[in-house]
């Protein structure tokens, strides 16, 4: 189900992409235009709690992890937050769902629960230059599907790339099972 890559799609990974950044990676496209492309690792979990690594902020104690969002600037901190407004210092991506950027906003989400907002912390973010991410998707080194914020927030990361694979039908599904390291098949 290729559609035009743009602001708010899914760059599901090629079952022939080898990249170790983003073998199996599922990206969502948070910035896209003709002087390049943003956008973040949604199904990378790290090891890192963010109470842990951001502990001279006052936050409640809490277990969220970090993701890794990609290779460029990995010690850059973004959040992707679903809300039913705009929270203060963002951009919105798609839907109810918008980037922030700077740590007051993400101080403000951790202090608060408000049931319908949910937010992820990635340290990184994945970016093309002008041209380079049109020219991987000529490659088919990306398959492109429209996002949807419950693979972002409400999935288990692990099951990600496996099931968007599986439901761009027959030709693909065979590839949901293949280990991420092809070297384990």
């Amino acid at each position: 189900m290729d559609v035009v890559a743009a602001k708010g799609t899914f760059l599901i990974a090629s079952p022939a992409l080898y990249d170790p950044n983003f073998r199996q990676a599922v990206v969502l496209l948070c910035e896209h235009g003709p002087q390049g492309s943003m956008g973040l690792v949604i199904n990378r979990p790290t090891e890192l709690v963010l109470t842990e690594a951001l502990h001279h902020l006052s936050m409640a104690e809490r277990d969220d992890v970090i993701y890794s969002g990609g290779p460029v600037q990995e010690d850059h901190l973004l959040i992707l937050i679903r809300a039913d407004r705009p929270p203060t210092s963002s951009h919105h991506v798609f839907g109810g769902v918008y980037l922030g950027t700077d740590l007051p906003t993400l101080q403000s989400l951790v202090s608060q629960s408000v049931p319908d907002e949910a937010f992820r912390g990635y340290a990184g973010y994945a970016g093309w230059g002008a041209g380079q991410l049109d020219s991987e998707l000529a490659s088919d080194s990306w398959i492109t599907t429209p996002a949807d914020s419950k693979w972002i927030f409400d999935c288990d990361p692990k099951v990600v790339w496996p099931e968007l694979i599986r439901s761009l039908g027959p030709r693909y599904a065979f590839y949901a099972t293949m280990p991420r390291d092809p070297n384990l098949n």
